[in-house]
């Protein structure tokens, strides 16, 4: 057996202890977290001061929905919880009382032992298979390993499973048996009932980054290049539209979330989503929106059409649509880039090529001569085997005349080499510019080589805050000379 890392979590002021390790006849490494162990005894007192005080607090819409509120409420029970402890159990010492009242809260607003999953930063997904088995999780640097948590009944999966739906005002029942769901902290749930998922209940959390991915982070990681995140940057300032394609867990809104930095801070940014994810830097004037599911009389729903005709009211500079499905949404989107405003959104696809065939097949199936209102696709990829992401590819579009638009391939990941390279110069996006900025190739060139020497910059510093990335971009915005005078320092 071999440890491959050790390192503590905390969740509502508890440590616990993070072991990876690995057998030789292990197929999959395992994740072990130790915590504090509760005896038998203690746990049905515990059970007892938890039922005591769920007569004494009221918990309420606005605590299930709000953070601030959450957090308010979590220090109330804490609070309340220590006083009965102390008053019942008396001769333990105060780290103690500090555990078993840090616990309460855990169970009666969280997810018990899975809540220390939700605070690893360096996991994306925690599932749920059935109760009695292993509850797996997806870990940035080693896939996809099996944990030494198990949820002890059916019972429990199912409680879970419920009190998640009451914070978003949802039910799961036998005649709902499936939930999808965000909740506060902005992790997404999805849940089913047996017996629809065949061997027990079922929960998936895919958790949404504590702290955003930054364009610096990307840079750090080689996920993108000096040259390309220059490029787009330029696009970006510029208004080019884009669709970031790529595969399930390559990092398609991430990216976007990066690239909305880049938008300039006298513009109106309006965001339409299914779940909230995107989140950019908190000096934009930003309209978020998220669509409604219908109640249970079917009722109230606000779908993704419904927010995307919406925000063409609102005049909006740009329009952020976390992923396009429907031919109707599709439609919507490219009549707004056609109306002049500038678009970015993401799709389900492997290739720039297959981006292309999605949006022009069933069932979005598109006119191919509408496609000339993209400016650019922007391809993620998740290597799975190596662990890593990777932009893939960045394919601007040439329009023609009544047909498909021809593709041009700008900059391409090479696997042998880990390296994005520049393959074809750009034809549509340097006309562009030219046109519509009156800057001439050696303004542009100079232009890239700025934005490249701040984003230079920006690793050396380490600014990796997608906040304080975009200060420093509307500095530049405000005033280049004396952004660019103050990184040239020595």
């Amino acid at each position: 057996m071999s440890v491959l890392e050790e390192y503590e979590v905390k969740s509502e002021g508890i440590a616990a202890s993070v072991t990876i390790t690995r057998g030789k006849e292990d197929y999959v490494p395992l994740y072990s977290l130790q915590v504090k162990k509760i005896s038998g005894p203690t746990a049905a007192y515990l059970e007892d001061v938890k039922n005591e005080l769920l007569k004494k607090v009221t918990i309420g819409t606005k605590e299930l929905t709000d953070m601030q509120a959450l957090e308010g409420l979590k220090g109330d029970i804490k609070r309340s919880a220590l006083g009965l402890l102390k008053a019942t159990l008396p001769n333990e010492s105060e780290e103690e009382y500090g555990f078993m009242a840090s616990r309460i809260v855990q169970e009666m607003l969280g997810l018990g032992d899975l809540e220390f999953f939700l605070s690893d930063d360096w996991l994306e997904e925690i599932c749920v298979n059935r109760a009695a088995a292993p509850v797996w999780v997806y870990h940035r640097k080693y896939g996809w390993v099996k944990t030494n948590i198990v949820i002890r009944d059916e019972a429990q999966v199912r409680n879970y499973a419920a009190a998640i739906a009451r914070k978003v005002g949802r039910q799961i029942t036998m005649q709902s048996p499936l939930l999808d769901a965000s909740i506060v902290t902005g992790d997404r749930v999805n849940a089913t009932l047996s017996p629809v998922s065949l061997l027990g209940n079922t929960m998936t959390i895919r958790k949404f980054a504590r702290k955003p991915w930054s364009m610096t982070d990307m840079l750090k990681n080689g996920t993108i290049s000096y040259e390309t995140g220059a490029f787009l940057w330029l696009c970006m300032q510029y208004e080019m539209n884009m669709l970031i394609a790529g595969g399930t867990g390559s990092g398609k809104t991430s990216f976007l979330n990066v690239l909305s930095a880049f938008i300039p801070p006298s513009q109106r940014l309006v965001s339409i989503e299914q779940t909230h994810e995107i989140k950019p830097p908190d000096h934009l004037q930003w309209v978020p929106m998220v669509v409604r599911e219908a109640t249970g009389e079917g009722k109230g729903e606000i779908s993704m059409l419904d927010l995307m005709v919406n925000a063409l009211r609102m005049r909006p500079d740009r329009i952020i649509v976390g992923e396009v499905r429907r031919a109707e949404e599709a439609e919507v989107l490219f009549e707004a880039m056609h109306t002049g405003h500038s678009v970015y959104a993401t799709l389900h696809a492997e290739t720039a090529r297959e981006t292309m065939k999605r949006l022009t097949h069933a069932p979005i199936d598109i006119p191919p001569v509408v496609l000339g209102a993209l400016h650019l696709i922007v391809v993620m990829y998740r290597d799975r085997r190596a662990g890593k992401r990777r932009l893939f590819e960045v394919v601007e579009l040439l329009p023609g005349e009544d047909k498909e638009p021809v593709t041009r391939t700008l900059f391409r990941w090479k696997p042998y080499k880990d390296k994005i390279a520049e393959e074809e110069t750009s034809v549509r996006v340097l006309e562009n510019l030219k046109t519509f900025t009156g800057m001439d190739e050696k303004e542009i060139a100079k232009s890239l080589a700025e934005k490249e020497d701040i984003l230079r910059w920006l690793v050396k510093k380490d600014i990796n805050s997608v906040d304080e990335t975009g200060r420093i971009i509307a500095d530049y915005y405000a005033d280049p000379e004396a952004m660019l005078a103050k990184i040239r320092k020595k």
